[in-house]
């Protein structure tokens, strides 16, 4: 019945695809991501994909550009060797961070990676959380863009519950529409951190809009990476009489010194999600929460692969 329905993977993240093909039903297709000795990608398949729909797992994740190289290599490796649809889930996509140019002479990555991963043989995309939701539009095939929100809310809904007694902050201006998301699922208000970027990965809150006094405030973002904006915006929202501090990402990167800032400050909990495997002290640390993904990412596999609609997955 699922002869032509095959799912493989890279190195990035195999723990989360072995997840979303027994979610699937499937097993992880046969193949070999190497190196040659000199570093270069070696990707042998070793089954028959001609006629097949495949789906290839790559979260594009420390390290970024070797992450790309496994997934663009294996595209290609697909592609000829016959396979019908190649789909291309990227659960992280890297990049993502330079949608824009917002300086003189730079560069808008998000679609210059774009281009490469169509090029290299993918027929569709699908992604959860991008940075931005414009980088759609990157593409020239069709993306299924998927969202934790539903997932990480119904879960804070079992173990925390849900009304007037928490709040949930943006980080910033550009997070709004994700926070409201949060905020309709749990049925409470929001509140808006105002900060200045001075550069990359540097942020100083300056202004906090909105009521967090003797509430549980719960910040909504779509990754963490060094953690220093995240901890920043907790000490500003406790000074403002939060009770106490959550926070939500997709995506935990926790890069440098990210799992010791979270360690070190005033946050009850992280939650985050499997896109990123996390690291082994990030395991270590009490503060953070992991919750699987893999079920939404198979079940949109299984819709893509049925021509069936993926966006009633969130109605």
């Amino acid at each position: 019945m699922m002869k032509d329905f095959k799912i493989f993977t890279g190195n990035s993240n195999p723990e989360f695809a072995r997840r979303v093909a027994g979610d699937a039903g499937v097993s992880i297709g046969h193949s070999q991501v190497g190196r040659f000795a000199d570093g270069e990608v070696q990707v042998e398949i070793h089954e028959s994909v001609r006629g097949s729909h495949v789906f290839v797992i790559q979260s594009t994740c420390p390290p970024v550009d070797q992450s790309y190289m496994e997934l663009f290599i294996m595209l290609d490796a697909l592609k000829r060797a016959s396979a019908k649809h190649i789909t291309a889930v990227i659960p992280y996509f890297g990049y993502a961070r330079q949608d824009r140019k917002v300086a003189p002479r730079a560069p808008i990555s998000a679609k210059c990676v774009a281009d490469l991963v169509t090029t290299a043989g993918a027929d569709r995309i699908v992604c959860v959380d991008l940075h931005a939701a414009q980088i759609q539009g990157f593409f020239n095939v069709p993306v299924d863009h998927l969202f934790a929100i539903p997932t990480v809310a119904r879960t804070w809904r079992e173990e925390m519950g849900f009304g007037d007694q928490f709040v949930v902050v943006s980080p910033d201006a550009g997070g709004v529409e994700r926070a409201r998301a949060f905020a309709k699922r749990v049925e409470c208000s929001i509140a808006i951190i105002d900060k200045r970027r001075s550069g990359p990965n540097e942020a100083k809150a300056i202004n906090l809009i909105g009521d967090v006094k003797g509430k549980t405030a719960v910040i909504v973002d779509d990754m963490i990476d060094t953690a220093g904006t995240l901890t920043q915006g907790v000490e500003s929202i406790l000074k403002h009489g939060a009770k106490a501090v959550h926070a939500i990402a997709t995506h935990p990167l926790l890069s440098g010194p990210a799992v010791s800032r979270i360690q070190e400050s005033g946050l009850q909990k992280v939650w985050v999600t499997d896109t990123i495997p996390l690291s082994s002290q990030a395991k270590a640390c009490d503060k953070l929460k992991q919750i699987s993904m893999s079920a939404v990412v198979a079940e949109a596999i299984k819709r893509i692969y049925g021509n069936d609609s993926v966006s009633s997955l969130f109605s």
